[in-house]
């Protein structure tokens, strides 16, 4: 079996094979009309067919050889049209076994016509079905007045074979149809939470910047009255804050529109990303926000998978915007422990704060910190947060180096 795999998976087997798949239904169905109305005549195979009249055989003439290729070539339309292919396979099959004509392997048209009904007919299906139920009972009671010597459980035996034939059709064409709706349902979820991810990512994005922006402009107005020379610093830092949204923003909206894709999976824009390496970026705002923001890291730092680096930034990010929403002017600690397995998350920020930050409500997958939580269980870690015995609050987190494959 192995070596079965092997061989069809082989490159030299397996393009030809994908170039014939991509051809279109028509010419496949063409070639195998005419392989099938070629071996019709190939007197070695006259006695695999299918046969029930059993009448005196008639001589061949013109007339059989017609009524071969009518069971033949439709077969070029089964999928096409398949109800229109097994209607006149099926009066050729009958005149042909009701004028005694010998079997020829031209009559497995009719099984492939009944397959194809049942695979590939969209509408009247059951209509269909009764159409072909009443003709063969016709036929059955033709080939009787003209002397058969078949009986009805011959009659009935044969009338089941076509009925398993056509089963088959329909069995593959559940089976199909179940499969397209499991795609299609895989799909909706997968874009809904592609839409949830994108979601939090802008969450994150805009409310950590625009509170920034925010306390950078409280304190440029404070600036400009008490000590006008160092406004411009403050004013510099909205600038810059701003900027740096903007790129995040339409890193975040360029994926979304031109791919559709994870905003982490683009590795070549990485500078663009937010990534574990800018962690300083994101400090150096908060600090120019008048944040004191401590930011130290142990251990040997190993680069991990990108949903990892995006992990961990965003961690660090949301902490930052509820010190300085909640906390402002509270000194903050950032510490990052590199493991050969994992990375360690801590940020801590001295107390009191002026809300219940770390009060979470909504679904898991939500937005803030339940979000966070999410995703890094998503990875194979652990997101805890909340208060400090001696005030303020923490944010711990424990990542995997390599998110776990499911």
């Amino acid at each position: 079996m192995t070596a079965r795999r092997e061989l069809w998976g082989a490159p030299s087997l397996r393009a030809p094979l994908d170039r014939w798949r991509e051809r279109d239904a028509l010419l496949k169905d063409g070639v195998l009309a005419l392989a099938l109305t070629l071996l019709s005549f190939v007197p070695t195979l006259s006695g695999v067919g299918a046969q029930i009249g059993d009448l005196p055989e008639r001589p061949a003439d013109a007339l059989g050889v017609g009524l071969v290729l009518a069971q033949t070539l439709p077969s070029a339309f089964r999928r096409r049209s398949p109800a229109a292919c097994l209607a006149v396979v099926a009066v050729a099959f009958a005149v042909h076994q009701a004028l005694g004509y010998a079997t020829t392997f031209g009559s497995v048209g009719l099984y492939l016509a009944l397959y194809s009904a049942g695979a590939h007919q969209v509408r009247f299906r059951r209509g269909l079905a009764v159409l072909a139920c009443a003709g063969y009972a016709v036929l059955a009671v033709v080939l009787d007045r003209l002397g058969s010597p078949q009986s009805l459980p011959d009659y009935l035996a044969f009338g089941l074979v076509l009925a398993a034939v056509r089963q088959v059709g329909s069995t593959v064409r559940a089976r199909r149809t179940e499969e397209a709706e499991r795609r299609r349902l895989t799909a909706e979820a997968a874009t809904a939470a592609e839409r949830a991810r994108i979601a939090r990512e802008l969450h994150d994005v805009v409310t950590h910047h625009v509170t920034a922006m925010v306390v950078q402009s409280d304190a440029a107005q404070f600036l400009l009255t008490s000590a006008p020379d160092r406004a411009a610093g403050s004013l510099t830092a909205v600038s810059d804050t701003g900027r740096r949204a903007l790129t995040e923003l339409r890193y975040l909206l360029g994926v979304l529109e031109a791919t559709g894709e994870a905003a982490s999976a683009d590795l070549e824009r990485a500078e663009r990303a937010p990534a574990r390496g800018r962690l300083e970026d994101l400090v150096e705002q908060a600090r120019r926000a008048g944040q004191p923001v401590e930011f130290d890291e142990t251990g040997e730092r190993r680069p991990g998978g990108v949903e990892v680096e995006l992990a961990a930034y965003r961690v660090v990010q949301e902490a930052l915007t509820n010190a300085m929403k909640y906390a402002a002017g509270q000194a903050t600690r950032i510490l990052l422990r590199h493991g050969d397995e994992h990375l360690g998350i801590e940020v801590t920020t001295d107390g009191p704060v002026s809300a219940p930050v770390l009060r979470e409500s909504g679904p898991a997958g939500g937005r803030g910190l339940a979000g966070l939580r999410a995703r890094v269980r998503m990875l194979g870690g652990e997101l805890n947060a909340g208060p400090r015995p001696e005030g303020g609050f923490e944010v711990r987190a424990t990542i995997p180096s390599r998110p776990v494959q499911e």
